[in-house]
């Protein structure tokens, strides 16, 4: 992972053709308490989903913009939900093979879902990893059984390798979510570095 640009001027949303990425809001909390207490929506996560757990998620997203300056924007979906989740890049808080890193992730509400709108939040994420803080390469991680987010992650262009699949960290030994897939995307520059007809 290359080191965030410390002169670059970080926008403080981002805008797609039907979303709007921005920075949360106190009247985001209700909604994303009642999104994460949803069995659809935790089926494949681990922390409980309790209203207390949900406002200290939101206190170290919002922890996370301040350090760094990115993080995991909230979505608002002009003239149709002022909160539907979120969408954005961060930091792991764990270590890992492929520690120190930047993971792409997301996470809206259940009605919000099959209109493309994860997808289409994470690529203008991915584009700002890349063309705004000069990253290398982005992952995303998940249980292999989570078919709707691997999806979107290959309908980026994330790709994952059998070798690649761990353990996570920070769930113990035997729990159901503790073995993740692995996916990465490497920068366009690299990419397109990497090309075989270029290295002819």
């Amino acid at each position: 992972m290359r080191s965030e640009r410390s002169t670059v001027t970080v926008p403080r949303e981002l805008r797609t053709d039907r979303l709007r990425l921005r920075r949360w809001r106190d009247s985001d909390r209700a909604p994303f308490a009642e999104l994460n207490s949803d069995p659809r929506v935790r089926e494949y996560l681990s922390a409980a989903g309790s209203a207390d757990e949900s406002d200290r998620l939101v206190e170290r997203i919002e922890a996370h913009f301040d350090r760094r300056g990115f993080g995991l924007w909230a979505v608002e979906i002009p003239g149709r939900a002022p909160f539907a989740g979120f969408v954005g890049i961060a930091v792991p808080g764990f270590e890992a093979a492929f520690t120190p890193c930047v993971e792409i992730g997301w996470r809206l509400a259940a009605e919000h879902w099959g209109h493309g709108y994860a997808t289409e939040g994470a690529r203008s994420a991915l584009a700002f990893g890349f063309e705004v803080l000069g990253l290398d390469e982005i992952v995303s991680f998940t249980v292999p059984a989570n078919l709707r987010s691997r999806r979107v992650m290959e309908k980026l262009g994330m790709t994952t390798r059998p070798k690649d699949e761990f353990e996570h960290p920070l769930l113990p030994a035997g729990h159901p979510l503790r073995r993740q897939v692995l996916y990465r995307i490497a920068s366009p520059a690299l990419r397109e570095a990497d090309r075989p007809e270029l290295r002819r």
